[in-house]
């Protein structure tokens, strides 16, 4: 058997069990799909990210990341966790397949994620408002590559907290799906982001639905910063700013497990 490091990682957390947790496995070289997939599925979270040194001098390392069901083109928390257990300097790029180079940075205590922005457009998505159960809501999309991201926006966060899905539907629906409002009580933004289709109903806290959500509350806010909450059952603050095509997300970090995995 060869042994493996594994690392579990509490994201956009600012102590245990709260946030989004994610596993990292740093590895020398990639392994088989089809084990980082069966590795993912063990591992039962929402994401497992996979890391290998870069050959060259672009980035430092090369990125993956697996939900339990499938492979992904963008994970914002597991990239965040994989800085927070690899960086040693100020910062540190990966390289990724459909997601270009992706940079974290030290910020104090806390770590910044740099990420290209998602921009979705005024569109209907049949099916999706009743299979949220907000029928009365409007629907923002985007499509990048083969996956898809709607953003719902609702009237209060009220109305974010009591959203409750027909996930049976919503798996059917191969898309992430984000509900939304203005906030109240600290921060300036509520949200919760349900992705069945993808093996994951809820997801605690989510980088890459933040990278839709701030060009999309900066354009209605006025302005390039804002607080966010993900308000889901672990919750988590995720700290915003559009900076041109780009979105930097803050947050922390905090390890919960280390050990090893035997194949």
């Amino acid at each position: 058997m060869t042994a493996y490091r594994i690392v579990q990682v509490d994201a956009f957390a600012d102590r245990p069990f709260s946030g989004n947790p994610a596993a990292v496995m740093p590895l020398e070289t990639w392994l088989p799909e089809a084990t980082m997939q069966a590795i993912a599925a063990e591992n039962n979270l929402s994401e497992t990210a996979f890391t290998v040194p870069c050959a060259d001098a672009e980035a430092d390392y090369e990125l993956r990341w697996f939900t339990p069901t499938t492979e992904v083109a963008l994970c914002g928390h597991a990239t965040l966790a994989s800085g927070h257990v690899l960086i040693e300097g100020e910062r540190i790029r990966f390289r990724t397949v459909r997601s270009g180079i992706l940079e974290v940075g030290r910020d104090g205590d806390a770590l910044t994620l740099d990420l290209p922005e998602t921009l979705v457009r005024r569109e209907d998505y049949p099916g999706l408002l009743d299979a949220l159960g907000t029928p009365t809501a409007e629907t923002y999309v985007s499509y990048k590559g083969t996956e898809a991201t709607a953003v719902i926006l609702l009237p209060d966060a009220a109305a974010v907290r009591a959203c409750a899905p027909d996930m049976a539907a919503l798996r059917k629906i191969d898309l992430m799906a984000i509900v939304t409002a203005r906030c109240e009580g600290g921060h300036d933004v509520a949200s919760r982001v349900f992705v069945p289709a993808w093996g994951v109903d809820e997801d605690p806290v989510t980088g890459s639905a933040h990278a839709a959500l701030t060009p999309f509350w900066s354009e209605r806010l006025g302005r390039d910063s804002f607080t966010a909450w993900q308000a889901s059952r672990r919750g988590g603050t995720v700290r915003c700013r559009r900076a041109g095509e780009r979105v930097v997300l803050g947050g922390r970090c905090v390890t919960v497990i280390e050990g090893t995995f035997h194949l």
